[in-house]
């Protein structure tokens, strides 16, 4: 048993299986973790967090809408935190700063690569979205060999402004949403979108889908139901949400603040069953 403090911040955050994640993870080392889902509107997140950290909070995720809020109030980043200019984990060092990680583009990698054992290496891909969660996994995607990212999202700008910040023009090209009918077929779908989480449709044409397209969503479970049941329609060869990749993240945290790195399969298998 320990004093110190593990939560998730989010909004909103009822559905989340991170404490039950965490759980099991202190589980597999015969430790038992104080996790907890905090729900903070973004106005509130900032002292939220402080006072969280505060009052024995060693680590935090965080999530939809508060990963650029995390690394803005964190005193120091990683290299991925600060290239995707977002950040899902803080944590609390020992002069009492707090250090700000991105590990979505590893969770995502390692969940298609060694789970789903997808080799990434010369895929086209569509990037669905231009938020925090869309700016960590690109980078990462184009590290794993991904032959051309081509980012859409409603907001052109958004999506301008992360093709530059990559600044590959060989490999990634922006698009409007309004030309999603007309831009050809992808093998590699990812829709990194708040949709879902906040119960909105996609209108996607099934023109995207190419002959052998594997669909994937960032999120998970009833959020990801309308783009995998878009994508198992449009033929898609394959079709999988977010969980794999949110057990890989809540590894790369846990072995971040207890310095052991649990068993992914097992409590993946177990929340699937």
């Amino acid at each position: 048993m320990t004093d110190a403090r593990y939560a998730v911040f989010g909004h909103p955050i009822s559905h989340s299986l991170s404490p039950r994640i965490h759980a099991a993870f202190a589980q597999q080392f015969g430790q038992v973790v104080d996790y907890r889902a905090i729900d903070a509107a973004p106005a509130a997140f900032d002292a939220a967090v402080r006072a969280f950290f505060a009052d024995s909070g060693h680590g935090a995720n965080v999530t939809l809408p508060h990963k650029a809020a995390a690394l803005a109030l964190a005193d120091e980043a990683s290299e991925a935190a600060r290239r995707a200019r977002s950040a899902n984990v803080l944590t609390r060092l020992d002069d009492g700063r707090l250090a700000a990680h991105n590990t979505d583009g590893d969770g995502l990698v390692r969940d298609l690569t060694a789970r789903h054992e997808v080799d990434l290496r010369g895929h086209d891909a569509l990037l669905l979205g231009a938020g925090g969660a869309a700016r960590g996994v690109a980078w990462v995607l184009l590290d794993a060999g991904v032959r051309s990212l081509t980012i859409v999202n409603r907001t052109p700008a958004a999506a301008d402004a992360l093709a530059d910040a990559i600044g590959e023009p060989g490999r990634v090209r922006t698009r409007y949403w309004d030309d999603l009918a007309t831009i050809g077929s992808f093998d590699l779908i990812l829709n990194a979108t708040s949709a879902g989480v906040l119960g909105q449709a996609l209108a996607l044409p099934t023109a995207l889908v190419g002959s052998r397209a594997l669909c994937y969503d960032l999120s998970y479970g009833e959020a990801a139901f309308g783009f995998l049941a878009w994508a198992r329609s449009s033929g898609a060869l394959f079709a999988f949400d977010g969980l794999g990749m949110l057990v890989e993240t809540a590894a790369d945290a846990f072995a971040l603040w207890h310095g052991q790195r649990p068993d992914t399969d097992a409590v993946y298998a177990a929340l699937r069953g």
